[in-house]
Formats: C-alpha cells, sequence, structure tokens
C-alpha cells in the first residue's frame, strides 16, 4: 500500500517505454516508476497500413532504448481491446480488425508488451501520478475529437468482461438523438465532444451570435476552430460561453449517470474541451447536483481538470506495461 492507503500496482526502479498510436501521429516515451519522461519521439501514423505501423513502433523502441535497459513496451491505441490486452477487436482510425498486435510486436520487440485503449492508458497517468492520485475510486472522460472514459475502481482499471468497457462516450444521453458515428443515436459524445463545441458554436452564430465575437469571429473565418472559441471563452464571449454551457450541460447530466452507478470520489475531466477550465466544471457541476439522485444525502465527488495533456497515453501506457512485471498478471 502506498501513503494514502491505496494499491500499489506498479513495480519500481525500471524503464519502460508508453507508444501512443492515433490517426494520425505516434508518440512514444521513455518513462520511470514515478511517472517522469527521460525521452520522447512522434512521427506520422500510417493508418491505412497496419505494417508500417509496426515498423514505427520498433523503430521508435530501438531508438528509445539506445544505451537504457527497458524493462517492457506499453501500447496505446484507439479502438477496442480484448481482456488480456493482446488483440485489438476494432480500431475506428487504423486499419485493425481482430488484430493480434501484441503477439506480433513482442515477436519483433523481444520485450513484455501490453495494448490498452487510448482513453484508459490516459486515466491510468491521471489516477497514477496526475489528478486522481489522492483517490482510490475515479472516472475521466477525455473530451476530444469524440468522448473517451475510463474507470479506476478500487485502485484498478475496470474494463469489463470482454475488455472493452469504459465506453462511456457512447452511453446514450438523448433517445432517438443526433447520429453517432458508431451507429446508434443521442450518443454523449455527439452532445460534449470538441465536435460539437464547433457544431454548437457555429449554430449560435449563425443565428445571430448572443454577442458580436461569434458572429464576427464566424463570418471571419468560415466554420469556427479550436483556437477561434478557446480566445471567445477566455474573452467572456457571452454566444461561447453559452455553446461551453451546452457541453457542461450534456457532461453533468451524463457524470449524474454515471455517478449513480459507479459512486467515484472524483471526475477527471481531459481533452481539448478542458482547456476552458473552471469555466466548464462550474457548469458540470451545477448540471451534476441538479440532477443527482438522493441530493444533499450522499457525499458529493470532486471535479477537477486532467494533470496531463499531450503526454498522458504514453505516460499511462508506460507505466501500465511496468504492471505485471510486480504482480504477475496482465489484468490491471
Amino acid at each position: 500500500m502506498n501513503h494514502d492507503g491505496r494499491p500499489v500496482d506498479a513495480g519500481g526502479g525500471t524503464l519502460t517505454i508508453g507508444i501512443d498510436i492515433g490517426g494520425t501521429k505516434i508518440a512514444a516515451a521513455v518513462v520511470d516508476e514515478t511517472g517522469a519522461i527521460l525521452r520522447r519521439d512522434r512521427r506520422p501514423t500510417s493508418a491505412a497500413q497496419p505494417r508500417a505501423i509496426e515498423d514505427s513502433v520498433v523503430e521508435m523502441v530501438r531508438d528509445l532504448s539506445e544505451g537504457l535497459t527497458i524493462a517492457a513496451v506499453g501500447i496505446a491505441a484507439a479502438g477496442f481491446i480484448d481482456a488480456s490486452q493482446s488483440v485489438v477487436y476494432y480500431a475506428p482510425n487504423i486499419d485493425w480488425r481482430h488484430e493480434p498486435l501484441r503477439e506480433k510486436l513482442e515477436a519483433r520487440l523481444r520485450k513484455p508488451t501490453v495494448i490498452d485503449n487510448d482513453a484508459n492508458a490516459a486515466g491510468w497517468a491521471e489516477f497514477r501520478f496526475g489528478a486522481g492520485r489522492d483517490v482510490t475510486d475515479m472516472v475521466m472522460l477525455t473530451l476530444g475529437t469524440g468522448v473517451g472514459g475510463a474507470i479506476v475502481a478500487g485502485g484498478r482499471l475496470f474494463r469489463g468482461g470482454f475488455g472493452a468497457g469504459g465506453e462511456l462516450g457512447h452511453l446514450r444521453l438523448v433517445p432517438g438523438g443526433m447520429p453517432c458515428g458508431c451507429g446508434a443515436r443521442g450518443c454523449f459524445e455527439q452532445y460534449a465532444s470538441g465536435r460539437a463545441l464547433h457544431r454548437i458554436a457555429d449554430e449560435l452564430a449563425d443565428a445571430g451570435g448572443i454577442g458580436a465575437g461569434l458572429a464576427a469571429q464566424r463570418e471571419q473565418h468560415g466554420t469556427l476552430g479550436a483556437a477561434q472559441i478557446s480566445e471567445l471563452i477566455r474573452a467572456a464571449d457571452p454566444g461561447a460561453l453559452a455553446a461551453l454551457g451546452q457541453i457542461g450541460s450534456a457532461v453533468g447530466q451524463a457524470c449524474a449517470s454515471i455517478g449513480a452507478v459507479l459512486d467515484p470520489q472524483m471526475f477527471v475531466v481531459g481533452g481539448g474541451v478542458a482547456a476552458a477550465g473552471d469555466r466548464l466544471l462550474e457548469v458540470v457541476r451545477a448540471q451534476y447536483l441538479d440532477v443527482l439522485p438522493a441530493r444533499g444525502f450522499h457525499p458529493q465527488p470532486e471535479f477537477r481538470i486532467a494533470h496531463f495533456v499531450n503526454d498522458a497515453g504514453v505516460v499511462g501506457a508506460a507505466d501500465l506495461a511496468r504492471l505485471p512485471l510486480a504482480t504477475g498478471s496482465l489484468v490491471g
């Protein structure tokens, strides 16, 4: 047990490499047992060429390992990963379908390798070294292009019976609502992602902007990008704050439903939308309390912005790779 009574789920004194494979880039880093990055690398992703991705991973591990003893490699990837952290069932942005990625990489790297969902890796980084390091039960939501989720319960990363648990972005928030890329309608991520923020801001601008700033930026730039929206939020533009309010309301509603099932001590919010900081969390907290069952009779969870930004995936993947070295099991 560590100083706050939580289970210690990672070995010490070893260096591991974490690799975060996205649709457009691969990030990699050597990470020590404290979560500190010692070396890093970044390369473009050949999304339509899985073999090219494998080649890049092998080259990155080789280059980062020079002069060091690397104990294991952790891979974070967007998609459904099986419970043994070995096979990618499906990846939305890469041509992986029932891909035995761990087997292929271990054969080439000759090092213990684990595969995990990128949101799980990011959530684990926050739990071990970031915003959630002082609790045992935590939920992380990453509000990026879509919405990712990670659940830590009793100090352990929750993956579900088949390994694909924690897909919180696909909770049904609005029955019969907007179509989602997953094939369903009304999914949470259609109302709380960065893409949703852009859509809502564009709609408000076209309807008059609720203030001059939003409409002026829309006229100047066409569709509003993240930079324009962030600038307007920092300037307290009424239209931008209204768009952010809709996002925060959706997050608060979803957190209330998640909280009713999981009862976490903390919600950690990351991703590009989380750059709004307390402006976002104020709305999330208010909406959460508005729909919380038995309000006033139940301890309230904390809401925090994620500590890590772009490094969460590599730090979490590296630590998840270290975990079996201490426990003798791939189940975190």
